[in-house]
This record gives structure tokens, C-alpha cells and sequence, in this order.
């Protein structure tokens, strides 16, 4: 929970890639089974946009479904609905296929094509193919030490910590007096441990917009861009 006591946007990413890692669970090809076989599935572009936060002991229901395939990626659909089915958030994400191993992509099983299918609807009309620019100068930044706490069983950083290095960045009254309504984001390179992250934030054309990049400090490596947008709290 925030300070607001509701559920913080990384709350809600952490959920909504719980719901995922369920989906495929429910087909028999958990993230364990794929990691045995050196296989996993890497976020590389995503939207969130929230109406509003969940407050403390709500409850809340996430549907998920894929919407499209190609050959080593699939693009995942997301509805958040409070407990009477109102619609609070959604997101969508492209997730790649990935030999842990060899560093690369892989063809999505046709097995896991099989049983899950699809469905083409699209849970919001957005684009998360289009490139967001890095940016090299920061009106806001801060820098992190990546610890063990912050990688997953690759040993990299999860993408929800990336959203939270960027909400960091955010100027405090914004992050007081606003609640993050949607954040756009692309995850272009691998942060490991023990490396320093630099998050740096510029305030948007519109108003209370955020254009973000997240880079490790000393080779200039981008590692995450992103743009969000925040609106008043209730």
C-alpha cells in the first residue's frame, strides 16, 4: 500500500504478472517447468493505465488473455475490475518467448498456442510497439545501487523494479498531491546486480506528463524508457 493506503502502481504490475504466471500454471507449463527446459518469458513493452487504486482490503479481479501471436512473441491483454466488475485498470504487453541459455528468442511452443488460443480483442487501444526515445538530459534524477533483493531467479532485474526507479524520480508533490494514471513503457537491456542505475525524468509537453529512461551509470546502457502521466488524487 501507498500513503494514500491504497495499492501502489507496483503492487498492481506485481499482480498482473502473478495473474500471468497463472495462465500458465493453469496449462501446465509454469514458469518452473519453462525454466527446466531454459525457457522464460521476457517483458519487453507494456501499458498500464488506472482509473483508480485498490484501497486496502478490496477486493479485485484480473482477467488476462493473449490477443495475438507471431513466432517468439505473444501480446497479453489485462482487465482489472473491482469486486462488482467494475473496470479500474487495464493493460496490455508484448512478452518474448526467450532461451535463457542462449541469450535470444524462441518459437513459442505450439502446445502452449494450443491451449491457451486467443482472443482478439484488445483490452485498451494502444500502441506498445512504437519506439520511446531515451532521454541524455534529467530535470529530476536519482541513482540506485542494484542489490540482491532487486533480481529475479536470473539473477536480472524485474521490470517492476524498473517502475519503481521511475515513480522515484517523480517530483514529490507531484507523487502527493497525484496518483499515476498510466505509465508506457519499453525494456530494451538487461541490469544485473551490483550495477548502478541512473533514473532520469523530464516533465512532458502536457501537463503533468513524465518522459523517463533508465540507463546503468558508467557505459551510458539503456536499459528501460517510459512515459507517464498522473492526474489528481481523489
Amino acid at each position: 500500500m501507498d500513503k494514500s493506503g491504497v495499492a501502489s502502481p507496483t503492487t498492481i504490475l506485481t499482480l498482473i504478472e502473478e495473474t500471468a504466471a497463472d495462465h500458465c500454471h493453469s496449462i501446465n507449463f509454469s514458469l518452473y517447468d519453462l525454466e527446466a527446459l531454459n525457457i522464460g518469458w521476457v517483458l519487453v513493452s507494456g501499458y498500464l493505465q488506472m482509473e483508480r487504486y485498490p484501497a486496502y482490503k478490496e477486493t479485485i479481479i484480473i482477467r488476462t488473455w493473449l490477443s495475438n501471436y507471431s513466432l517468439v512473441k505473444g501480446y497479453r491483454e489485462n482487465i482489472i475490475y473491482d469486486e462488482h466488475f467494475n473496470i479500474i485498470g487495464k493493460a496490455r504487453g508484448i512478452w518474448v518467448f526467450f532461451d535463457i541459455k542462449k541469450r535470444r528468442p524462441a518459437q513459442i511452443f505450439e502446445d502452449i498456442k494450443e491451449k491457451w488460443s486467443y482472443c482478439n480483442q484488445e483490452a485498451i487501444d494502444h500502441d506498445i510497439g512504437k519506439k520511446i526515445v531515451a532521454i541524455d538530459k534529467a530535470g529530476y534524477l536519482q541513482e540506485y545501487i542494484i542489490k540482491r533483493f532487486d533480481t529475479d531467479s536470473n539473477k536480472h532485474v524485474n521490470n517492476v523494479r524498473y517502475l519503481q526507479w521511475v515513480i522515484e524520480s517523480i517530483p514529490e508533490d507531484v507523487d502527493t498531491n497525484y496518483y499515476l494514471h498510466s505509465i508506457d513503457g519499453r525494456f530494451i537491456g538487461e541490469a544485473q546486480y551490483d550495477d548502478t542505475i541512473i533514473s532520469l525524468t523530464n516533465e512532458g509537453i502536457a501537463d503533468k506528463t513524465f518522459a523517463h529512461t533508465i540507463k546503468v551509470k558508467g557505459d551510458n546502457k539503456v536499459c528501460a524508457t517510459a512515459q507517464t502521466s498522473w492526474k489528481p488524487k481523489f
